[in-house]
């Protein structure tokens, strides 16, 4: 990912019209995961948001353009069934990319 279009998606997510839509959007799923039923915490972009369209209203901020997902769902969207990518890049529970922990035994 370019740096430009991290720096536009991290304004985006930071954005008071995405904060507001998100949580709304998640209230009216009562915070359940479409998916498996667990906590939802994470209003997912059905259709990734990126450079050329984070600025488009219809995509980055249409409530149908959105699923209500717990954290591992929405890390096994991004990364499979590891939760994390080869770099150990995951997203935490408010859907920032993070470096996943590593287990020192």
């Amino acid at each position: 990912m370019k740096a430009d279009s991290f720096t536009g998606q991290a304004a985006f997510y930071h954005s008071k019209a995405w904060k507001r839509l998100s949580r709304a959007f998640l209230l009216s799923k009562n915070y359940i995961c479409e998916r498996c039923g667990a906590p939802a915490e994470i209003a997912h972009h059905k259709i990734y948001l990126t450079a050329e369209n984070v600025t488009d209203p219809n995509i980055a901020l249409n409530p149908d353009n959105l699923e209500a997902l717990c954290l591992d769902c929405h890390n096994r969207e991004h990364f499979g069934t590891g939760g994390a990518t080869a770099a150990g890049l995951t997203f935490d529970e408010n859907g920032d990319l993070i470096q996943k922990e590593r287990n020192n035994k």
